[in-house]
């Protein structure tokens, strides 16, 4: 970061925080920094120059002492915390080696005493940018949090105003709490080898509290549309991409479950609901100790108001937010000014006409532009699959559940290869008929220009029959 005279202070103190302890060395006038609200407001607009003045620091004198500062800790500090996180990926992949897990808890406790979820996070993210697959990650990411876990309850969980994001996905993650307790309960009554009978007795209770605990896939959804698109502008994709893997596999264990239940497979039922259970249980871990103390870490204030804008898009599980949190900062709105005429080569409509009309289509599309970027979805009324304004200008292979990247990646290829055109499926989505299908965008030379998805629910259509040629609003 280049330091001089128009430094704004408060970005200074966010790439060197340890100005903050260091600056009040200097003058008695500046200990008002360590006043984190001031910081804020007076971060934003104070230049060096205006923190010099009022100081009485000739402004050289101070920029040079900053830089002398800066230089020392940065000597001082890179080469422990490189040499750390060395240590820690070294433990890691030991973990995927299948090393005794004591024995690595005690290098652990031996290496350091505290670690910061960012550190965590940065770790995986190096290991998967080394080229470890996600999958692997993945596949221990409950033995690395179990190594960390001593460390991390040292901390505390992040707090943060009511109504704010993260407090929102924290009372979620109390409600759900709730509901495995209830869980819990049914399992003690059912036992391990439940017999039909005591089946029957609680399989109405069970297939209600189950429905309930379902709701879950809301908040993975926020997390996945608004959260992760975020975090993936401050280059944290890897943890993120893992976490979604996870939260795939609770979604396809809870249809098991169901499944098992409308059958009445007792013993597989109680296996299940353990492993279900256990796995919510350790993703709230997950979140409260590394993935919410990371975003606060990591994400700007303008960025925690971009996720707050788009939260009652996808909805919420069981709770609303509690509290009226905002941002001093704003957004700006000139993305939506919707004014002036588009000439079209059949017609003219305004800016606002087409908003309107491609809102009013009984179809879900989706603009997938030439670098692989989401620049546009339909916002219907009633969307089959959830967005958000996140996604807007995030790459479509991150939008897609880790396992069926591929599949995106193919269709595209061929596309741009001029190969293929149309790429087509039909899936069956909580009892309705749902069409999806990829079209090739290209212009009058053929070169391609993006990806257009449609999606429609198609289940009524499929019953047509023969024909109605008369007005009927009955």
């Amino acid at each position: 970061m280049e330091i001089n005279a128009k430094s704004k202070i408060g970005e200074l103190l966010k790439e060197y925080p340890n100005l903050i302890e260091f600056l009040p060395t200097l003058s008695p006038v500046y200990k008002k920094i360590k006043n984190p609200i001031l910081r804020k407001t007076l971060g934003r607009t104070a230049t060096l120059e205006m923190i010099a003045e009022m100081g009485d620091i000739e402004i050289n004198t101070l920029i040079s002492k900053i830089k002398s500062e800066i230089q020392n800790k940065e000597s001082s500090q890179v080469p422990i915390a490189e040499k750390r996180k060395e240590q820690l990926k070294e433990i890691i992949r030991d973990l995927h080696k299948g090393e005794d897990m004591n024995i690595l808890k005690q290098r652990f406790a031996e290496l350091i005493k505290d670690v910061s979820p960012s550190e965590i996070s940065y770790m995986e993210q190096s290991l998967i940018d080394e080229g470890m697959p996600e999958s692997e990650v993945k596949r221990l990411c409950d033995v690395h949090v179990e190594v960390f876990k001593q460390s991390l309850e040292k901390q505390k969980r992040p707090k943060t105003e009511p109504g704010h994001p993260v407090h929102t996905f924290m009372l979620e993650n109390r409600e759900s709490e709730k509901i495995l307790g209830q869980l819990d309960s049914l399992l003690e009554l059912l036992g391990n080898s439940p017999d039909k009978k005591t089946f029957e007795t609680h399989k109405k209770n069970l297939e209600n509290v189950v429905d309930r605990l379902s709701i879950i896939d809301i908040h993975y959804l926020r997390k996945e549309n608004q959260l992760f698109p975020l975090l993936e502008t401050h280059d944290v994709s890897g943890p993120t991409q893992v976490m979604w893997e996870i939260h795939d596999d609770i979604r396809a264990d809870m249809k098991i479950l169901k499944k098992y239940i409308s059958q009445e497979n007792t013993i597989e039922t109680v296996t299940i609901i353990k492993k279900l259970t256990q796995m919510i249980k350790d993703m709230i871990y997950k979140e409260e100790y590394i993935l919410y103390p990371m975003s606060l870490e990591t994400l700007t204030e303008k960025d925690w108001l971009k996720v707050k804008k788009g939260e009652e898009e996808i909805g919420y599980a069981w709770v609303k937010p509690k509290g009226d949190w905002s941002s001093a900062e704003t957004i700006s709105d000139e993305e939506h000014n919707i004014s002036g005429v588009l000439s079209l080569d059949t017609g003219a409509l305004t800016l606002r006409q087409v908003n309107l009309m491609l809102k009013h289509l009984p179809i879900d599309i989706s603009f997938i532009d030439d670098k692989d970027e989401v620049a546009y979805y339909s916002d219907t009324a009633e969307r089959i699959f959830p967005r958000s304004a996140g996604v807007i200008g995030r790459k479509v292979q991150k939008c897609h559940p880790p396992k069926s990247v591929h599949v995106v990646e193919k269709i595209l290829k061929e596309f741009k290869d001029g190969k293929k055109n149309v790429a087509e499926f039909w899936i069956q989505l909580s009892g309705k008929f749902i069409y999806i299908r990829y079209f090739a965008v290209r212009n009058k030379k053929g070169e391609y220009q993006g990806t257009l998805e449609v999606s429609q629910e198609i289940t009524n259509i499929k019953k047509l029959e023969g024909e109605r040629r008369l007005l009927d609003w009955v």
